[in-house]
């Protein structure tokens, strides 16, 4: 069972799950957070059970303005913010007695996957990455998945809403996802996605809530991790894929995986599969957290190897 713990980040409380394997340590570590509005139960215990059973911590962590962390307003999801967070968790966890402050790797999913990417490529103390279905290039998934009008759509209103932000200091909202497309506006136009989370919610998830400020999709469709991955240039990196993604666009995903420039770097594609079948099946989800746990099993063994005289 994992411990609760908390660290803090931008001057907020923000609370984890640690998951420590057998024995005394100190031993490698994972820093985890989910993607777009995940809180910690979703779908991450499996990956960090998967990284415990190979002997490495792992610390899952909401953000701060979801699930059990602290901060105000609620469902706003910023990217910079969220990066923060995440080399503030890092400096917490490399401070602990049971833990290798030098054995520190990042995993991350959907939009914590770009994230996953862009620690590895600006923190020094990252030694390996792992990205899952990533959200690589906000601006190009929205146009693609919303389409020409659905866009057009979504513009207008976070047009509006920045021009009442100002003028009010009110963040306006919108749903995650929504069954009825077309009909209402929200930032990820996909019925399965709401049908899985809704699900989750119901199940093991219930501090999950469907929606974010329009704010924060405004701040998605600036998001890239184009400029930063020339600097992955040694740091090991996994990527896992659903096969024909059409969520957050595998081509896009394949394309950044190409430009990775370290030698050092597997691209895994669960296949048959779909983006929410990585959250909603959960055989799915076994193989992709075994082949996470099994490769970074590899790269602590490379690792250690000495280098030769």
């Amino acid at each position: 069972m994992p411990t609760e713990v908390e660290f803090q980040s931008g001057g907020e409380t923000v609370r984890a799950h640690l998951y420590l394997p057998e024995g005394d340590g100190p031993h490698p570590v994972v820093v985890m957070a989910g993607g777009w509005c995940y809180v910690r139960e979703l779908v991450q215990p499996v990956y960090a059970e998967a990284f415990a059973a190979k002997g490495v911590a792992a610390l899952v962590f909401d953000y701060r303005r979801l699930g059990a962390s602290d901060g105000q307003p609620r469902q706003h999801i910023d990217p910079n913010d969220q990066l923060e967070d995440y080399r503030n968790a890092i400096t917490w966890v490399s401070d602990r007695d049971d833990v290798d402050g030098d054995q520190v790797s990042v995993w991350g999913i959907s939009y914590s996957g770009g994230h996953a990417l862009i620690i590895g490529a600006t923190d020094w103390r990252v030694k390996n990455v792992m990205s899952v279905v990533p959200v690589v290039d906000g601006y190009v998934n929205m146009r693609r998945v919303h389409g020409t009008v659905g866009f057009r759509a979504l513009e207008q209103a976070v047009h509006e809403d920045r021009v009442n932000r100002y003028r009010t200091g009110e963040y306006g909202y919108m749903a995650m996802s929504t069954t009825n497309v077309g009909g209402e506006l929200c930032t990820w136009p996909f019925p399965e996605t709401y049908e899985a989370f809704n699900e989750l919610k119901r199940t093991v998830a219930p501090a999950h809530e469907h929606r974010n400020t329009i704010a924060s999709t405004e701040m998605l469709m600036n998001y890239s991790v184009y400029p930063y991955i020339p600097r992955l240039l040694d740091t090991p990196v996994l990527m896992v894929l659903a096969e024909g993604d059409d969520l957050t666009l595998w081509d896009k995903e394949i394309d950044v995986f190409d430009r990775i420039p370290t030698p050092k770097k597997e691209l895994y594609v669960v296949r048959a599969t779909k983006h929410m079948e990585l959250y909603s099946e959960r055989s799915n989800i076994e193989i992709a957290a075994a082949r996470c746990g099994s490769w970074l099993a590899e790269q602590l063994s490379a690792e250690a190897v000495p280098a030769p005289a």
